[in-house]
C-alpha cells in the first residue's frame, strides 16, 4: 500500500522537513483509517442494505403469489417484458397464451413465459401474480437479499479506502507542489550568484 511508503519520513534524519514529517503523518492517519473506518463503514453499509432488503423480502413474499396457469395455445417470438433473470432462463421458456385465477378469484389471461419446452393447449405451469392477478417476478428470497448486502456492505467499505488514499494522495501531491515553489523561491534568492567563489564575502 502507498500510504506506508510516507511512514519512512518518521525517521529522525537532520534533513527531514515539516512537508516530510506532514506526510508521516498523513500515512499513518491513512493507515488507520483504512484499517478501521472502512471496514466499518461497509458493516454499517451492509447492515443498512440487509435491514433494508430483508423487509423488501418478507413484502413481496406476502404479496405475490404463486398461481397455476393453464396453456390456451403456443405463441410465437419473445414477450416484451422479457424475464429478467437470465438469458439461459429466457431460452428455456416459452411464449403461450395461457389463463389462471388471480388470489381474489378472478380470471386473468395473457400472454405469458411458460417454463414449458413443448407446450400443449391444457398444460400447467406455474407463474407468480401480485393480489390482482398480474403477472409479475418471483419474489425476492432471503438468501439473496442476504448475498446482495454483502456486495453492498464490500462495495461501501472499498470505496471508503479509494476515497481515503485518493484524500491523501491530493494533500500529498499539493505538499510536493508546495515543496517545489519553495525551492523555486530558494533558487530565486541565491540568483546568478550561486557557485561563484566570492559569495560568501
Amino acid at each position: 500500500m502507498r500510504a506506508l511508503s510516507g511512514l519512512w519520513r518518521w525517521r529522525h534524519n537532520p534533513l527531514r522537513r515539516a512537508t516530510d514529517l506532514a506526510e508521516a503523518w498523513l500515512a499513518l492517519v491513512a493507515l488507520l483509517l483504512i484499517a478501521v473506518a472502512a471496514p466499518v463503514t461497509g458493516w454499517l453499509a451492509g447492515r443498512a442494505a440487509q435491514d433494508s432488503l430483508q423487509r423488501s423480502a418478507r413484502q413481496q413474499q406476502h404479496a405475490r403469489h404463486l398461481v397455476t396457469a393453464t396453456v390456451v395455445r403456443e405463441l410465437g417470438g419473445t414477450l416484451p417484458e422479457a424475464d429478467p433473470e437470465s438469458a439461459s432462463a429466457r431460452e428455456s421458456h416459452s411464449r403461450v397464451l395461457a389463463y389462471w385465477r388471480a388470489p381474489d378469484g378472478s380470471r386473468r389471461h395473457g400472454p405469458v413465459l411458460a417454463d414449458l419446452k413443448s407446450p400443449q393447449p391444457g398444460d400447467h405451469f406455474r407463474l407468480w401474480t401480485d393480489p390482482r392477478g398480474r403477472v409479475t417476478t418471483r419474489p425476492l428470497d432471503s438468501a439473496t437479499a442476504t448475498t446482495h448486502a454483502a456486495l453492498a456492505g464490500l462495495g461501501a467499505a472499498l470505496l471508503a479506502a479509494a476515497l481515503v488514499e485518493t484524500g491523501r494522495r491530493v494533500t500529498v501531491w499539493r505538499l510536493v507542489r508546495r515543496r517545489y515553489a519553495r525551492w523555486d523561491q530558494a533558487w530565486e534568492r541565491a540568483g546568478p550568484d550561486w557557485g561563484k567563489a566570492d559569495t560568501s564575502s
